[in-house]
């Protein structure tokens, strides 16, 4: 592969992004503008690209470790501490546009969030999304971490919190970290246990979401035939 200096004008990325807008882009041109400078014998390009292959991915990035970015050759500490907080902004404005949202009205925006937020981890982990009388996110805690079945899932712990911030409302969100969006017999029984909980402490369970980098599932909605039935009518996220 040619270095960036040998390219014509008009390939260059920050000149093409500059010409035609970032969207014209290949990912590894994208991730090229980011890391700015190659290595001896080897330009920014073919190091975005090695990137990508280790990481299987852009998603991937995101699970990598500043050490594991900075394994790559081309990719110092300094490189690989600025990739990762791309990332993180993007996680951050994702996370503010999924606070401002109504979650009956704009599912698909805190489906978003949520892939970005868990949707990636290797690990499982289980968290609360608080809302108010208007479906907005008042907070949200990741309350589990490990393999979730409903032993493990305190119903005090979830309902102390909503309790504390003025919650009517809840959403129970785990990932499936081997990107398999089948619920359990453990998730089913356990969002039905939440959902009589919650009746009796007056705070209502809308629904539980398994989500993954790419899709998500809705346990009320296709499993308990109920839930947040705004949310499977504007279906606007692929379900895999």
């Amino acid at each position: 592969m040619a270095l960036i200096a040998e390219l014509n004008e008009n390939e260059k990325p920050r000149e093409k992004a500059l010409r035609y807008g970032l969207r014209c882009l290949s990912t590894a041109e994208l991730l090229a503008l980011i890391l700015r400078t190659g290595t001896k014998g080897q330009s920014v390009l073919e190091t975005a690209e090695q990137l990508l292959k280790k990481s299987k991915g852009i998603s991937g990035i995101q699970r990598m470790s500043v050490n594991e970015l900075a394994s790559i050759r081309g990719i110092s500490k300094v490189k690989a501490v600025e990739l990762a907080a791309c990332f993180e902004i993007s996680r951050r404005a994702l996370c503010e546009t999924a606070m401002e949202s109504d979650v009956m009205n704009s599912p698909q925006e805190i489906v978003r969030w949520l892939q970005s937020e868990i949707g990636n981890e290797l690990q499982e982990k289980f968290m609360v999304l608080y809302l108010d009388t208007h479906n907005r996110i008042i907070s949200w805690r990741v309350l589990f971490v490990g393999t979730i079945n409903q032993s493990a899932v305190y119903p005090r712990e979830i309902f102390r919190e909503a309790l504390l911030c003025g919650s009517t409302h809840l959403i129970l969100v785990h990932n499936h970290p081997a990107g398999d969006l089948t619920p359990s017999m453990n998730d089913i029984a356990m969002t039905q246990r939440m959902m009589e909980a919650g009746r009796l402490m007056g705070v209502r369970v809308l629904d539980h979401l398994i989500v993954t980098s790419s899709g998500w599932y809705s346990i009320a909605a296709e499993t308990l035939d109920g839930g947040m039935e705004q949310m499977r009518k504007n279906d606007i996220i692929n379900r895999r």
